[in-house]
């Protein structure tokens, strides 16, 4: 099954992560889903943009904006699927929970919050 995100929700995704970015300030992939109204599978439809611009960001050889987002759980990381597409990406190699992925991300928001990204994609 193929998930698609419409360009309308796609250009407000990206306003959303440069708005956070700006005010630097973490999502939560919930909040996202409530602000950008997706439609069912929403989940789905977040996560394969997440994964799409991460594989933007990363043929750029820009830091990951997807990892703004995270789960409102207590880890306060991304979903166990954002460590493995950045793994595929080649952009870490560990278990995607612990002290390894926790700091990689602290890292990568770090680098996100100081990158100027450019206005379109």
């Amino acid at each position: 099954m193929s998930v698609r995100i419409s360009r309308q929700h796609w250009q407000a995704l990206l306003a959303e992560l440069d708005d956070a970015c700006r005010q630097r300030h973490l999502l939560t992939y919930r909040a996202l889903i409530e602000r950008l109204q997706l439609p069912s599978p929403a989940m789905q439809v977040l996560t394969a943009a997440l994964e799409h611009l991460a594989s933007l960001d990363a043929r750029a050889e820009r830091p990951l904006r997807s990892a703004l987002v995270i789960s409102q759980g207590a880890s306060r990381l991304p979903r166990t699927g954002f460590f493995e597409t950045v793994e595929r990406l080649g952009r870490f190699s560990g278990p995607p929970d612990g002290i390894a992925a926790a700091s990689w991300h602290a890292a990568e928001v770090a680098r996100v919050f100081e990158f100027d990204y450019p206005e379109a994609l």
